[in-house]
């Protein structure tokens, strides 16, 4: 027999059953746990999940926003679902168990982005089931999270064996930093994120990029406990030179966000800080430490040989990108086609008006 419900957060024996299935699925991601939907609290938060034999075999977190069109929304099930995504069947009923809540949210798509590795034949699946892809090399403005990803595979390696591995740049800095009396230090403090706040806005202004409220990194400290979140923060003669926060999640350890002061930048505290975040991983036996998104493969870009100097066997990983079930074709072309050029249009009008 096979149950198809919608998650009663109310509902503690379910709440648990659900929980308890995240955390021993091998396709469970950082993004599509609970947790996550607490820091994206700006976002309505649903759950479908499909029940066999008194057993949780699939889920997916619905994260829904306005599109502040018609009152129409996205239901968006980050890096989601939580199973076999070659699997077509299980994902069809999936998204037909969202059937009351696309009536319910006045839904124009759902959407979700698996981190997965792209192959045609993927693609292809599911194209021809009726969904729309963004693609191999799609158009990063058009998305919400990036494809490529610098993943390093540390499943039952020592640190020495992992170093051994990196680019030889990658370890001459990191000795270097070492060598120079960069101090790594970590907590789970409000102070700590007081640092990195502050480093962060740094950051973003050298960088020229968005930037978060401190109320967003409050939730998220608020969300992860101590033994899965670590703010890192390292410092040099008393000074703080950069920091990170690190949350480990199934078996990966995230490096979620840095930051890093315009001092000091050539005693390379970024390569001793993320020596002991990967030592962390290790100890947690994550089987992966992921580096996070890269938005331009381009050799001389800095991060882009910062975050590969690590992953020097693996490369850069390409997912599959987004796959989206329309349910409202000429709203969903508003999105895709019309919506990017007013949000790029924006963007230049606000720094435009910064200058």
């Amino acid at each position: 027999m096979i149950k198809m419900p919608i998650l009663d957060s109310n509902n503690v024996d379910e709440l648990r059953k659900y929980k308890e299935f995240l955390n021993k699925s091998k396709y469970t991601r950082l993004t599509q746990a609970l947790e996550w939907a607490d820091v994206k609290d700006n976002w309505k938060r649903e759950v479908v999940y499909i029940e066999e034999n008194g057993n949780i075999i699939a889920s997916m977190m619905l994260l829904i926003q306005s599109m502040k069109i018609g009152g129409y929304n996205i239901m968006y099930a980050p890096r989601g679902p939580v199973c076999d995504i070659h699997d077509i069947d299980i994902v069809n009923k999936l998204l037909k168990e969202c059937s009351p809540l696309i009536q319910k949210y006045k839904a124009c798509m759902i959407k979700f982005d698996p981190q997965v590795e792209y192959t045609k034949k993927l693609n292809d699946l599911y194209l021809s089931n009726g969904y729309k892809t963004s693609g191999k090399n799609p158009n990063h403005d058009k998305l919400i999270q990036p494809v490529h990803e610098a993943v390093l595979n540390i499943e039952n390696k020592t640190y020495d064996e992992l170093m051994k591995s990196f680019a030889e740049k990658t370890r001459y800095n990191i000795r270097l930093s070492l060598r120079k009396g960069v101090k790594v230090r970590y907590s789970h403090s409000k102070e700590d994120l007081r640092v990195f706040y502050n480093l962060y806005e740094i950051t973003t202004l050298r960088d020229k990029i968005g930037k978060r409220a401190y109320e967003y990194f409050e939730k998220m400290l608020a969300a992860y406990d101590e033994d899965h979140l670590r703010i890192y923060v390292t410092s040099h003669d008393g000074v703080d030179l950069s920091a990170a926060i690190a949350i480990t999640y199934g078996n990966e350890m995230f490096y979620l966000y840095g930051a890093s002061s315009n001092e000091k930048r050539n005693l390379m505290p970024n390569y001793a800080m993320q020596s002991e975040m990967i030592k962390w991983a290790i100890e947690k036996k994550c089987s992966l430490y992921n580096f996070g998104g890269i938005l331009h493969l381009d050799k001389n870009n800095g991060l882009y040989k910062f975050k590969v100097g690590f992953c020097k066997d693996e490369g850069i990983t390409n997912y599959i990108g987004e796959i989206d079930k329309v349910y409202n074709k000429p709203i969903y072309f508003l999105y895709r086609n019309v919506l990017p050029i007013f949000k790029k249009l924006r963007r230049k009008i606000r720094n435009i008006i910064k200058k």
